[in-house]
Parts: C-alpha cells; structure tokens; sequence
C-alpha cells in the first residue's frame, strides 16, 4: 500500500442546450479547426480561438438550441473557415457555483 492515496471523484453532467450549459457553468471556447492545407496548397495553420458569451448565444439562439449543431453554425472570423471545434471547460466545483447564482 502507498503512502499516499489517489482520490478522484467523478461526475457525470448531461447537458443537451445551450440554457442548460449556462445554467450548469460551463465555458466554451471555439477554435478554428482549418488544417494547413487547401487543395494542393499548403497554407497558414490558423489558431484563432475564442470563449463564446453563451448569454448571447442564449439571446440569438433560444435557450433550447442543441449543442450538437453550435459549432455547425459557427465561422472563423480571421480565415473564414466553416471548420470549427467547440471545447467544453466544465466547472470544479459545481456545488459551489450553483450556490453563487441563487
């Protein structure tokens, strides 16, 4: 037995809209997924990525809008790429910002 022992504490949280990602406070950052190249081309990789403001996207889109057709409807501003990927930070504590919020 070790001295020291390994604790991890997994949770599972399913989110489906985007109303329940911000009422579950979670961040998403979307970055451009364009690769180096174009045709026959090489080019530029671009590395443009961006938090989105999901009270916003909540305003625009509805609350009930899917995740799974945000990063469809998403365009790189910087090369005009369709091909963009989303990334979820999901909160440490949620208890704890659940709790700030009532």
């Amino acid at each position: 037995m070790t001295r020291f022992a390994v604790v991890r504490i997994l949770f599972f949280m399913t989110m489906e809209t985007i109303g329940e990602a911000w009422q579950q406070s979670v961040r998403i950052t979307a970055r451009c997924a364009a690769g180096r190249r174009d045709g026959m081309k090489s080019i530029r990789a671009c590395i443009y990525s961006y938090d989105l403001d999901l009270r916003t996207l909540i305003w625009t889109r509805g609350a009930a809008f899917p995740i799974s057709m945000l990063s469809e409807r998403l365009k790189c501003p910087s090369c005009g790429s369709r091909r963009v990927t989303l990334i979820f930070h999901m909160p440490r504590e949620p208890q704890t910002i659940a709790a700030r919020r009532a």
